[in-house]
Parts: structure tokens; C-alpha cells; sequence
């Protein structure tokens, strides 16, 4: 699958006037920071062209719900679909739903698990591979190569946990950071109050780390409030997140993060929509449309201030 990054700034050149569209949208839940930005981003883009229309829908957590979802806009005969998919295994069954009906689809934001995209199936998102490796090379650095970690995991059933779990284990595999350990890696499920309960376990069974690797800022700042209670936060133990939330980057201004990485979700959600509009005019677009990610620290955080 041919690949290419995608230039936020060469957003709104990507798609001129567009004809009436009804674009269905079934994100996988409403009720989380990240993914709240990525939903406003789409929601304020499509009202910048005229007569496109998106029907957006909670997925609720619930693939079951999702799949419902998506065969409603089909039955709607919308004129492409978007998925920001609740479980990743689940893509395939969703795009053979979408082509089966001839309608393009779109996922955004959760990699498809698909090793090949049909036609007029897209994604559009950041290279996983990219973020834990940007995190986990900087907690390396500021480390210094070594020193005892654990790693706090998003859904398991989701790519980017998984991807982003395998990024800490790859940096850490090869020098200048082979000192570093994992001693624990278990999932929160991106949830801030699991993260919470499960450093406090953590803490309380004896293990002392010497950084907090996670796979989203929800987590990390959960994280953050049981080292707060240990006396650990404020950077005697280094914390690392993804996604450069305004809550994260409340943390780092704080001195309790060290490290996140910045995902556009308005460019992502931007980049959906226009490349849902290009399907469904019938244009050709490449099948992985990258959003790079970008490594934030506290010597670069006003430059991303305003942006998630």
C-alpha cells in the first residue's frame, strides 16, 4: 500500500467545491478526550464545504453497536462511510459491508488490521510505529540508556495500544537504551481511573520505576496521580504519554509530564473528510494517508498549546 504523509497545511487543497454529500460517522465512542477533539475536528471542517452533511454516531465501546451503525448508513444510502473503529480485528467484516454495498469507507485514527485496503477503502491517520518509538527514545534519553520502567497499555484490542506497546520493547532491544527493563506492562484500556488503581497496585506491591511509559496521556496522568500520592510525581519518576491533550499538556506544564506525542486529531479528522468526499466523487486516493506525529517535551510545549 503506497503511503504518504499528510500535510495538514494542504488540507483544504485536497477537495474543492464539493457536491451535496451525506457522509455516516461511527466513532467508537464519544466520551474520551482524544477522540472528542478528532469528532469537532470533522464536525468543524464539514462546515466549511458546502453540502456535505455527516451523520456521526456513538459507537459507544460496542463493535456490535458499531457494525449496526454502519449497516444503517448503508440502508441510508449515505455517499461514503467513516469509522474510527471500536476493535481493530473487527475492519474486515466492516469493509466488507461497506464494499459489498459499493460505498466508499473511510477509517480514521485506528489502523485497519487488513494487510491490504480494497478500492475505495482508505485510512487516514499517524504511523503507530512513530509514536512509542518518538516517547520511549526520549524517556531513553533522559534516562540515560537505563533504569527500571513499566509500561501501561491501552485496549489490548486495539492496534495502536499493541503497535505502541511494541515500540518500547524495540527502542529498549537495541543501544543506546538496552539498560532499560520493563518490570510491568499491563493494560488501563486508555481509561485515566484504571491507570489510577493500576499504578497504585503497583506502587503498593513494591515496584518503584524509574519512568511510566504509556500508551496515551489519559493514562500517564492517571499514573501521575498515584505517584502524586506516593510522593513520586514532579518528575522524581518520568512519565511519558501519547497524544498531547490539553489535560497532558497541563501535566507537563506541571512538571509531572516529561514527555507526550503530539497526534493532530483536527488533522486526522480533516484528512477523513476530505478523503471520504474524493471517494465518493470517484477520485483515487492513496490507501494510507499519514498524519505525522510529533514528539512534544517541555522545551516545545507553546508550540502545541492551542492545537489539541
Amino acid at each position: 500500500m503506497k503511503r504518504t504523509l499528510f500535510a495538514l497545511a494542504a488540507t483544504a487543497l485536497l477537495c474543492g467545491t464539493a457536491y451535496a454529500e451525506n457522509i455516516g460517522v461511527s466513532m467508537a465512542k464519544f466520551d474520551d478526550n482524544f477522540l472528542t477533539v478528532l469528532r469537532n475536528g470533522m464536525t468543524d471542517y464539514a462546515k466549511t464545504k458546502s453540502g456535505v452533511n455527516l451523520q456521526i454516531e456513538d459507537g459507544q465501546n460496542d463493535v456490535n453497536k458499531q457494525l449496526s451503525q454502519i449497516q444503517n448508513f448503508i440502508a441510508q444510502k449515505v455517499d461514503a462511510i467513516i469509522v474510527n473503529p471500536v476493535d481493530t480485528d473487527a475492519t474486515p467484516q466492516m469493509t466488507k459491508l461497506a464494499t459489498d454495498a459499493g460505498i466508499p469507507l473511510v477509517y480514521v485514527n485506528r489502523m485497519p488490521s487488513e494487510e491490504k485496503l480494497p478500492a475505495k477503502v482508505a485510512f487516514v491517520g499517524s504511523n503507530e510505529v512513530d509514536s512509542g518509538t518518538l516517547e520511549t527514545k526520549e524517556i531513553c534519553k533522559l534516562l540515560g540508556g537505563k533504569g527500571d520502567i513499566v509500561v501501561i497499555m491501552g485496549e489490548l484490542s486495539n492496534q495502536a495500544a499493541r503497535q505502541r506497546t511494541q515500540d518500547v520493547e524495540d527502542v529498549i532491544a537495541k543501544e543506546p537504551c538496552t539498560g532499560m527493563k520493563i518490570l510491568q506492562k499491563q493494560t488501563a484500556n486508555w481509561d485515566r481511573t484504571q491507570a489510577i488503581d493500576l499504578m497504585t497496585n503497583w506502587l503498593t506491591s513494591g515496584i518503584k520505576p524509574a519512568a511510566v511509559i504509556s500508551n496515551n496521556d489519559e493514562m500517564a496522568i492517571g499514573a501521575i496521580q498515584a505517584l502524586k500520592q506516593a510522593g513520586l510525581a514532579g518528575g522524581k519518576t518520568l512519565v511519558g504519554g501519547v497524544d498531547a491533550t490539553q489535560d497532558g499538556l497541563g501535566a507537563m506544564k506541571d512538571g509531572d509530564l516529561q514527555v507526550t506525542v503530539f497526534q493532530n486529531a483536527a488533522g486526522q479528522g480533516q484528512g477523513a473528510v476530505d478523503t471520504a468526499l474524493k471517494l465518493a466523487k470517484g477520485e483515487k486516493v492513496d490507501a494510507m494517508v499519514w498524519v505525522p506525529f510529533e514528539l512534544v517535551t517541555p522545551a516545545n510545549i507553546d508550540n502545541y498549546l492551542k492545537k489539541n
